[in-house]
């Protein structure tokens, strides 16, 4: 299997904290003078990998969203999993809403997921509160949906998780900044998942997806189950749109 459950890795080189502007890449000062807005403790010696910053949900929509799910989701699901960990900030918000028993985060970079651990800490999340899995999100769901009980044995008890219980979060790769150039963004093109991959590995979980803001409405409504509608939610801060959230009740059906 391309996935482990991983105690507390070490940081790495690539796990950076950048203290002034003139130590940032060029490419990422916009990010980093937006630091604040991403964690609000980024002093405390938050770290991310060069790529993490492009992907951060800023906190205030991150703590907004797990008030949101933590609604929207019926009191029967326990579990949360974000298959798209990256530097922990949707993850770290899911950990501190105290709305779930068990929260799995799965990241496929070793050096982004040290971040995601470091960065938990930073936010007084206790050790051992989320469950880290690191590699492929789509292997592992794989491994867990329902039916595939050959496999499924074979996964730590920590690991396991059930329709009944789960809710699945995914804030996927966007595949850069040209989603912007669209008035309304063609989900069958994001990079490096589409919209089909990302829904065909949801399902049959409740999930939630983390979209861009221009996002297809015919796309997405064409996620619904068959009798059950879905949840859109375009998540504002600072009187702009950051992302649209999708949330999708489960199937009654594989």
């Amino acid at each position: 299997m391309s996935f482990k459950r991983v105690d507390q890795l070490p940081l790495t080189d690539e796990c950076k904290h950048y203290d002034s502007v003139d130590e940032v890449p060029w490419d990422l000062q916009k990010y980093w003078h937006q630091a604040y807005s991403l964690f609000q403790y980024y002093d405390d010696d938050i770290r991310l990998t060069d790529d993490a910053w492009f992907g951060v949900t800023p906190e205030p929509v991150a703590v907004r969203i797990a008030q949101d799910l933590g609604t929207i989701s019926p009191p029967a699901k326990s579990t949360i999993v974000d298959i798209f960990a990256g530097a922990g900030g949707n993850v770290i918000a899911f950990a501190l809403s105290e709305r779930w028993e068990r929260i799995i985060a799965v990241e496929k970079d070793p050096a982004t997921l040290a971040c995601a651990q470091h960065n938990a800490l930073v936010y007084g999340v206790p050790e051992g509160r989320i469950t880290w899995v690191l590699g492929d999100c789509f292997d592992y769901l794989a491994a867990a949906k329902d039916g595939d009980a050959a496999v499924k044995d074979r996964l730590e008890p920590e690991l396991q998780i059930d329709r009944a219980t789960t809710t699945i979060f995914a804030s996927p790769p966007w595949g850069g900044v040209s989603y912007r150039d669209h008035d309304v963004f063609d989900l069958s093109v994001m990079q490096p998942y589409g919209l089909k991959k990302l829904s065909q590995a949801c399902e049959p979980w409740e999930y939630t997806l983390f979209l861009p803001r221009t996002s297809d409405l015919r796309q997405i409504a064409k996620l619904a189950p068959e009798g059950k509608k879905i949840e859109v939610v375009q998540y504002c801060m600072e009187g702009a749109s950051k992302a649209m959230v999708v949330y999708v009740p489960e199937s009654e059906t594989v």
